[in-house]
């Protein structure tokens, strides 16, 4: 059964716990508000890290993937979105495993590195806007 990527994202983001009003958002401002969550994760994960709270840190990278996975490659239309979405949903696989590693090893770089690949995906995210570019909504 095909579940809209809208659905799925709606759904990925309240799993989440975001707190704002999903059932407001169009599809594309879902997504924006995943990124926008995902880089707090790291924010949060990387202040814990240097704080040595290890729990807190291993909290905010464990929400960090749950984002990645469930909500932003979940969100992914791979059948429809051709070589972009193969491409979005390899870099995110590849930003769950240096997640992993950098809850492992306790390695800031590697929560830096995650942050700067999924900054320029945010704002390039951003820069489509329907709204900005007065276009309908598309995922």
């Amino acid at each position: 059964m095909f579940t809209p990527a809208y659905a799925r994202a709606s759904s990925a983001y309240k799993r989440v716990g975001v707190d704002t009003s999903v059932q407001a958002a169009d599809p594309h401002q879902l997504v924006h508000l995943l990124f926008q969550e995902l880089l707090q994760s790291i924010s949060n994960a990387r202040g814990s890290l240097a704080r040595k709270q290890i729990a807190e840190k291993g909290a905010s990278i464990g929400r960090a993937v749950r984002i990645l996975e469930e909500g932003l490659k979940a969100s992914l239309n791979i059948g429809g979105g051709g070589e972009l979405a193969e491409n979005l949903s390899a870099l995110y696989d590849y930003c769950i495993v240096q997640l992993t590693k950098a809850n492992a090893f306790n390695d800031d770089a590697l929560l830096i590195e995650v942050r700067g690949l999924i900054e320029t995906v945010a704002k390039s995210w951003q820069e489509i806007s329907p709204k900005s570019a007065g276009t309908s909504s598309r995922n």
